[in-house]
C-alpha cells in the first residue's frame, strides 16, 4: 500500500470517528508488530492490557506517547478487556471501534477492508465479523469445528447466516451495543454480535487474511474450559430466543404493518418460497403423527415460530391426528413398530383396540409412530415441494 493510501484511509478513519483497540495477554512476541502495522493507519488506537505477567507492559512503555493504554491489574478474560475498551472509546467520544488480536494472526492491511465496507453499506448500523478461510493449511481443526458450531447456533438464535463467527476482527457500531452485558471471556464475543442482531444491527462478514504461526502465536483459548462456558451462554440464548425474542418480533411486526398484510404474511406467508412451505408441511406431519398427544397444535406453531416457517400450513398438516383417522395412525405404528422391537406382536387388530392392548406394546407403538412420522413426512414434503414448484413457475 502507498503512503497516499495509507493517508486516505488514515482520514477515512478520522473521518467515521474509528478507534483501533487491541486486548493482549501475554503476546509479547507479536504484539510490536501488531501495533506498528495499526499506527501507519491511525494514532486513535486503545491497547487493553489484560494483566500481561510478561514482557507487555514493558513493550507498551515505548508507546506511551503514540497510544492509549487502559492497564488491568488481574487478567478478566478478553471480553473483559473488550468491554473496557469500549468504555474508553465512547467516552472519547468515537462512533467505532475495529478491534484486531495481539497474537498477530490478524493483518493491519486489512483495516481498509472494514472502512470501504462500512462505506459501502446502506444500513451504518453494522457490525463487521472478519471472515478467515477456515481450509487453509495450518488452522487447528478445533479452531475450525468451533467455528462452525459457533455458526450454527448464531444462525439459529438469530436467522443470519455467516461463515466466521468466532473472529477476533472486527468493526464494532459502538451506538448500537447493549449498555450491558453478562459475559467477560471469549463468549463475550458471541454474546455480543447475537444481542446485536436482535437490536437490528446488521451483522455482516467481510474476507481477511490470517497467519497462523505456531512458533510465535500464543492463544489462550482453553479447549474444554471455555467450550463448556460457550455452550451454556448458547443454552441461555436459545431460552431468551424462546420466550422473548420471538413473541417480541411478532409484537413487533403485527404493530409496524396493517392487519391485513399481517395476516397475509406472518400468519398464512404468502410470500413464502416453495421450499419454506414444503417444510412447514413436513413438519406439521411429522408433529401430527408422532405419539405427542396432547402436544401436536403447540409444538407446530411453536417450531414454526422458531424455525420461520408457515405458522398455517404447520398447524392444518398437525391435525392429521383427526378422530378418524387415530385408528388407523396407531394400528399402522404398531405394524412398523413390530420391525422395530424384539418380540413385538404382529397380530393386533384394528377391532381389538384399547388402552390395555397399546399399553402392552407401548414402545413397539412409539417407535412404529416416530418411524410412520419420519416416512409420511418425507413423502408429504417432498410432493408438495414438486407441486408447489411447478404452481410458482407458472405464476412467474
Amino acid at each position: 500500500m502507498t503512503t497516499a493510501n495509507f493517508d486516505t484511509y488514515s482520514s477515512k478513519l478520522k473521518e467515521w470517528g474509528i478507534c483501533i483497540l487491541i486486548p493482549t495477554y501475554n503476546n509479547q512476541n507479536t504484539l510490536k508488530r501488531v501495533l506498528d502495522g495499526v499506527l501507519e493507519f491511525s494514532k486513535d488506537v486503545i491497547v487493553v492490557n489484560d494483566g500481561s505477567t510478561d514482557q507487555t507492559p514493558i513493550i507498551l512503555q515505548a508507546y506511551k506517547d503514540l497510544i492509549t493504554i487502559v492497564d488491568l491489574p488481574v487478567n478478566r478474560g478478553k471480553g473483559n478487556a473488550l468491554r473496557k475498551g469500549f468504555e474508553v472509546a465512547k467516552k472519547a467520544g468515537f462512533s467505532y471501534v475495529i478491534s484486531i488480536d495481539s497474537d498477530g494472526q490478524h493483518y493491519p492491511s486489512d483495516i481498509p477492508v472494514f472502512i470501504d465496507a462500512l462505506e459501502q453499506a446502506k444500513n451504518k448500523e453494522l457490525l463487521l465479523i472478519g471472515s478467515r478461510n477456515m481450509n487453509q493449511e495450518g488452522i487447528p481443526k478445533k479452531s475450525s469445528f468451533g467455528n462452525a458450531f459457533s455458526n450454527f447456533w448464531f444462525w439459529f438464535e438469530t436467522g443470519i447466516s455467516l461463515s466466521d463467527t468466532q473472529s477476533g476482527y472486527r468493526l464494532y457500531p459502538l451506538n448500537k451495543l447493549s449498555k450491558r452485558f453478562y459475559t467477560r471471556k471469549f463468549e463475550f464475543e458471541i454474546e455480543v454480535i447475537v444481542r446485536a442482531a436482535w437490536n437490528e444491527v446488521e451483522v455482516k462478514n467481510v474476507p481477511i487474511q490470517v497467519l497462523y504461526d505456531n512458533q510465535e502465536r500464543v492463544s489462550h483459548f482453553r479447549p474444554f474450559r471455555d467450550f463448556t462456558r460457550i455452550s451454556i451462554l448458547n443454552t441461555v440464548l436459545v431460552c431468551i430466543l424462546l420466550l422473548y425474542i420471538i413473541p417480541r418480533n411478532f409484537l413487533r411486526s403485527f404493530k409496524k404493518k396493517s392487519f391485513k398484510a399481517f395476516i397475509a404474511q406472518d400468519i398464512l406467508g404468502s410470500q413464502d418460497t416453495a421450499s419454506v412451505k414444503a417444510l412447514s408441511i413436513g413438519l406439521g406431519t411429522f408433529i401430527g403423527l408422532s405419539p405427542l398427544w396432547g402436544l401436536h397444535s403447540f409444538l407446530a406453531i411453536f417450531l414454526a415460530i422458531t424455525f420461520r416457517l408457515n405458522k398455517v400450513l404447520a398447524f392444518a398438516f398437525s391435525n392429521v391426528s383427526i378422530p378418524p383417522m387415530i385408528p388407523l395412525i396407531v394400528y399402522t405404528s404398531l405394524q412398523l413398530g413390530y420391525y422395530m422391537v424384539p418380540n413385538g406382536s404382529q397380530h393386533i387388530l384394528i377391532s381389538e383396540f384399547s388402552f390395555v392392548a397399546i399399553s402392552e406394546h407401548v414402545w413397539q407403538y412409539i417407535l412404529g409412530s416416530f418411524a410412520l412420522a419420519v416416512m409420511a413426512s418425507f413423502c408429504l414434503g417432498s410432493i408438495s415441494f414438486f407441486l408447489l414448484s411447478i404452481i410458482q413457475k407458472q405464476k412467474n
